[in-house]
């Protein structure tokens, strides 16, 4: 890739992550996607226990960060191993090429993690995309990405709420971290016929959900049969959000319930328990983001419970096979 001329590149460091957040605040503020993000929630992922810092990108013009590129990949996967790309031009600076050339970078460096670390399998590269984003489907279109998911990135306000649901013989319950690896083991199990998911490992689990800074153990709900988590929603309040917005909004990242104990109306009663635990500890909304070809037809349950979608992601791909 050749980026315009009088720009540098070099790996991104955590002292990076102050101009990081500037960039993205200001790309929000053209872009409208709904995301705000701090320090912390760039820090956890990019600079994650399976990251190296190979995989992200900085680019300068002087001492101005002008764009950033990533290319992490979770060390986990079923059917093909994801490398998910993410950046951001900053909006004085587009225009120049340099979307093309950090897209050309992210692309390779993908291709070198697949080659790295697990050649054996297929891989699959994929960036989330909205179209508010000026020029950035045509850009990805032009590179030979080529969209095969939709998500939904649905809220509802903390107001008329359902009543609380009961199962029988089911006891709801906010997370306790002694059933922490029970939540793990449920999610593996919950997610296995979902795109894109996997296996997820102690590192990763930890990495990538329970321990963010974000995680909200009390308003996380579960579902417990027989002393085991058989349904599960993780929350998260990022503080980012919040300062940008005024408002807090309760984010339900993760929600499932095993195969063994579906049909039994818990997905509603532990999503109805999460949003009462929100509402209850002040928070103004909720949000959670679905496949629109879940296996479970999840879209049609949260939008029985009130949620509507804000915003939707296109996931765009480029598959490798396994060399």
């Amino acid at each position: 890739m050749i980026f315009p001329a009088g720009l540098t590149t070099a790996p991104l460091t955590r002292d990076d992550l102050p101009a990081v957040t500037a960039l993205y605040a200001a790309a929000e503020r053209v872009d409208a996607t709904g995301e705000h993000m701090g320090e912390e929630d760039f820090a956890e992922y990019w600079f994650a226990p399976f990251a190296e810092p190979a995989d992200t990108l900085a680019v300068r013009e002087g001492d101005t960060l002008v764009a950033v590129g990533t290319a992490i990949a979770p060390p986990t996967f079923r059917d093909a191993y994801g490398v998910h790309l993410d950046g951001r031009v900053h909006p004085d600076h587009r225009g120049r090429g340099i979307g093309r050339a950090l897209l050309a970078w992210q692309l390779e460096r993908g291709a070198q993690v697949h080659a790295d670390r697990h050649p054996e399998a297929p891989a699959r590269l994929t960036v989330l995309a909205q179209d508010s984003v000026a020029g950035l489907t045509s850009l990805l279109r032009r590179a030979g990405l080529e969209p095969v998911r939709w998500f939904q990135q649905m809220t509802r306000p903390l107001t008329d709420l359902p009543p609380a649901r009961t199962v029988d013989g089911v006891e709801l319950t906010a997370f306790d971290w002694a059933r922490d690896e029970q939540v793990r083991h449920a999610h593996n199990a919950a997610f296995t016929e979902h795109y894109g998911s996997s296996e997820r490992d102690r590192t990763s689990w930890e990495a990538m959900f329970t321990g963010r800074a974000a995680f909200r153990p009390d308003l996380t709900a579960l579902a417990v049969l027989d002393d085991e988590v058989v349904a599960y929603v993780l929350a998260y309040v990022h503080e980012a959000d919040t300062a940008a917005t005024g408002r807090t909004d309760a984010y339900y990242g993760q929600i499932g319930v095993v195969p063994t104990a579906r049909g039994r109306g818990l997905a509603k009663a532990v999503i109805v328990a999460a949003l009462r635990a929100a509402a209850a500890a002040g928070c103004d909304s909720a949000s959670l983001e679905v496949d629109t070809d879940n296996v479970t037809q999840a879209l049609r349950l949260y939008e029985s419970l009130g949620f509507a979608t804000k915003h939707t992601q296109v996931s765009w791909s480029r598959q490798l096979p396994a060399r």
